[in-house]
């Protein structure tokens, strides 16, 4: 059991270490695309990108989450199984790269092309995506670690290439399609030459209708999820134009770039939670609780130094962003309940409970689309940022009284290191707010990030066996 925990914490690390990398570098080119493009190409950009984020989820539809907790409990040979699931995305990638070219038209010529584009590196990661998910089911990050790091190197080469040649965004997309290519064959290689996987499709009725009855759960959450986080862009675009997608785009990916530490610890938790939900509850409060208290002490900093510094994080990009302030603000606040709502989504998919999971993300779904016709209009990329922070706060909720349910996780576990980190944060922001008129951005950031630290200490929050312990998930 030791050494099962020992290996979480391991993956964990490795991945999230990768994972800081790998935003690090997500966020480069994107700020030099919103300096380089401006708000209105840079909505073209990433409205391109949201549709075919959106259409991606068609070819998975689940079967990804499916491999992961097969292989994790060893349910069924593992490599037939995966060749189930490759003879079931094969028709599935054809009939969305043609649902695909379908939305494609009817925008103006730049768009089209744009999606073209960006519609061939979505085919190429969803092959990607489910040779990952089965390394995931061996409790091995390493090679996925190494890959997230790649493609975004690809990207950034790419567009400074074409940025050099003072080429148009058109030039920018095809950086995409080509890291995807490559992180194809990296995984494909990997794959025949330590697990011994090919893509070699097979197609049993019996193991194809299996895989569905488990899958769909997984695949509508996914579905609705995906609409979820996109299709407010989708929205903007069609009801306030270019211009708004892109103000949009800014606190979106600052959002988006820092979910990497939940996303890292889910990857390593999520396999380890399914093994525990048959083999010992105990251990999976245990674990659960951690991982709420390790989500709430690493997000509540990030909310509140962002918020603090919002006018000058704007900053980094250029003038033509300053509208994007307030919307920074809002999502940020949301982002404590993003960070809280990943082991809480993770647990309920790993205990059984897709199907309240798919219901919850329903729900949340329809409150966001009503709430965006709504408050778009009115307010532009402010009112897709309050709607972020609501139906965040919903989905959270709605989740926790499931999680209760499933657990009976011990809120006197919880709710002492919320009130320490919440605490912590708060001076933390106050250090940060005396400072700001003298001091600059990159100075204040390690500044507040070690006042947190200090604070954090000092309070109980976290104790110097926790610190070693981290200090030694990261040794092999």
């Amino acid at each position: 059991m030791e050494k099962k925990i020992s290996n979480i914490a391991k993956n964990t690390s490795y991945f999230t270490l990768a994972l800081i990398i790998q935003k690090m570098i997500s966020f480069v080119y994107f700020t030099l695309y919103a300096r380089y493009l401006g708000p209105e190409d840079l909505g073209k950009y990433y409205f391109a990108i949201s549709i075919t984020t959106i259409c991606s989820v068609f070819i998975d539809l689940g079967l990804s989450n499916v491999l992961t907790r097969t292989v994790a409990r060893h349910d069924e040979e593992p490599k037939k199984f995966f060749s189930s699931i490759i003879g079931i995305k094969l028709p599935l990638a054809g009939l969305t790269w043609v649902l695909a070219i379908i939305l494609a038209q009817g925008n103006a010529d730049l768009v089209k092309n744009l999606i073209y584009l960006a519609s061939i590196s979505m085919v190429l990661d969803s092959f990607s995506t489910a040779f990952y998910a089965y390394f995931r089911g061996h409790h091995n990050l390493k090679f996925e670690s190494l890959a997230s790091m790649g493609v975004q190197m690809v990207v950034l080469i790419s567009s400074l290439i074409m940025m050099s040649l003072d080429k148009s965004v058109l030039w920018l997309m095809i950086g995409l399609p080509t890291a995807s290519l490559l992180n194809f064959i990296y995984t494909l290689i990997i794959a025949k030459t330590k697990f011994d996987l090919t893509l070699k499709p097979t197609w049993n009725k019996q193991v194809a209708k299996t895989v569905f009855v488990v899958a769909w759960p997984f695949g509508v959450y996914a579905i609705l999820q995906r609409l979820y986080t996109y299709f407010d862009s989708v929205l903007l675009f069609k009801l306030a134009g270019d211009w708004a997608v892109g103000i949009y785009q800014v606190p979106f990916k600052i959002v988006n770039a820092l979910q990497f530490l939940p996303m890292a610890f889910v990857a390593s938790l999520y396999p380890a939670l399914s093994m525990y939900w048959r083999e010992n509850r105990q251990q999976l409060m245990v674990t659960f609780e951690r991982a709420l208290n390790y989500s709430t002490i690493i997000s509540l900093p990030i909310m509140a130094g962002v918020i603090a510094l919002s006018d000058k994080v704007v900053l980094l990009f250029n003038k033509g962003f300053q509208n994007s302030i307030l919307p920074l603000q809002l999502i940020m606040i949301s982002l404590f309940f993003i960070f809280i709502h990943f082991p809480l989504g993770s647990l309920l998919n790993a205990c059984d409970r897709q199907r309240t999971n798919t219901r919850n993300m329903a729900i949340v779904l329809v409150v966001s689309v009503l709430m965006n016709l709504l408050l778009i209009p009115l307010y532009g990329p402010t009112g897709a940022a309050i709607t972020v922070l609501v139906t965040n706060i919903l989905l959270c909720w709605l989740s926790v009284i499931i999680s209760r349910q499933i657990v009976a996780w011990r809120w006197q576990k919880v709710l002492p290191t919320l009130g320490k980190a919440l605490s912590s944060a708060l001076i933390m922001a106050g250090v940060i707010l005396y400072f700001k008129t003298k001091l600059s951005f990159f100075v204040l950031v390690p500044l507040g990030a070690l006042i947190y630290a200090l604070a954090l200490y000092g309070l109980g929050g976290v104790k110097r066996e926790d610190i070693v312990s981290i200090k030694n998930s990261f040794k092999k």
